[in-house]
């Protein structure tokens, strides 16, 4: 990288800020961003959303972004931790995730910074695989994911989702993009994908995943981005 992770994390910071401030990428609708009508362009997707959501445009590479870290774990290190309001929690090795039901799919991917890949080819488990073999119970209502990087004070990578979204049917932890084991500097060995939000709710090189029955900002939300992430909606800042 050409420049340090503090001086990443504090541009984004600050873009963040200004746009917020500009009114520029905010959701301005009534109501919560999830239920507005849908905006972009292009056919509908399988979802019957606009293909390219409302301010991205399409690349046909897959950009890094990131803190400036890119974490090295090994296969035989990794482990996936699932806690808070589940029946059993859970400390998953390689071997017991890759025991669990596996799953393909292809999905679009849309970064918060105005990009979208389309059809991308995953392999990996369902969020809600994991869900179901800890029992998350009854009073959970929020996700809080919890990566292996970290920015220069120590601080981890964290994101939270609604545990309604996180339960969705294409969002997975992938361990394969396009045939082949996923990338280091875009989170492997294992990584999750949210396509109906923006990218970064999907956290790189995961670690733990942490079931709440009260929302917990994560790493960007507290830093100026949307605490709902709905692309379709242009919710991109707080």
């Amino acid at each position: 990288m050409s420049q340090d992770p503090e001086r990443r994390i504090e541009k984004k910071k600050t873009l963040a800020e200004k746009l917020a401030a500009l009114g520029k990428g905010v959701f301005g609708g009534q109501g919560d961003p999830a239920r507005a009508p849908f905006q972009g362009s292009g056919p509908p997707n399988r979802d019957g959303r606009p293909r390219l959501p409302v301010g991205q445009h399409e690349v046909k590479n897959w950009p890094v972004l990131d803190l400036g870290v890119h974490p090295r774990i090994e296969t035989r290190d990794w482990k996936l931790e699932v806690d808070g309001l589940v029946a059993r929690p859970l400390a998953l090795s390689w071997d017991e995730f890759m025991a669990l039901p596996q799953v393909e799919d292809v999905s679009d991917f849309h970064c918060v910074t105005t990009w979208s890949r389309f059809d991308n080819r995953w392999r990996g488990v369902r969020l809600k695989t994991i869900a179901e073999k800890a029992g998350v119970l009854p009073e959970a209502r929020f996700l809080l994911a919890t990566a292996y990087d970290e920015d220069p004070t120590g601080e981890a990578y964290t994101t939270n989702v609604s545990l309604e979204r996180a339960l969705e049917d294409d969002v997975l932890l992938v361990h394969e993009w396009e045939g082949r084991p996923l990338p280091r500097e875009h989170g492997g060995p294992v990584r999750m994908i949210t396509p109906k939000l923006y990218a970064w709710k999907g956290a790189k090189w995961i670690r733990k995943l942490t079931f709440l029955a009260e929302d917990h900002p994560g790493f960007w939300e507290v830093r100026g981005y949307s605490n709902t992430a709905e692309p379709w909606a242009n919710d991109r800042y707080s």
